[in-house]
């Protein structure tokens, strides 16, 4: 694992880190945050990642995350998913 970039944005109490993560497949959302949870010695209910991207044929990838504090800062921040209404249903 090698970082690219590692900003820490003080207003909103997280860590933005860009990463190389060398994988013969793409790892995905949850082996990224695994690897950056495990590198950084924090817990994975702190970490987001937003993007993992490479080039075609490459097995480098570009991962994307950001490493909150606590996971009151993480509850408050991050947009909250979607709940979906069921069809016929109004």
């Amino acid at each position: 694992m090698e970082f690219v970039n590692d900003f820490r944005n003080e207003l909103l109490k997280r860590r933005e880190l860009s990463f190389k993560l060398s994988a013969e497949s793409n790892p995905g959302f949850e082996l990224a945050k695994k690897n950056l949870s495990e590198n950084l010695s924090v817990s994975e209910d702190n970490v987001v990642v937003k993007i993992v991207k490479n080039n075609f044929g490459a097995n480098d990838f570009l991962v994307e995350a950001f490493v909150y504090d606590s996971k009151e800062h993480l509850e408050n921040t991050e947009p909250k998913a979607k709940v979906k209404k069921k069809a016929g249903a109004g």
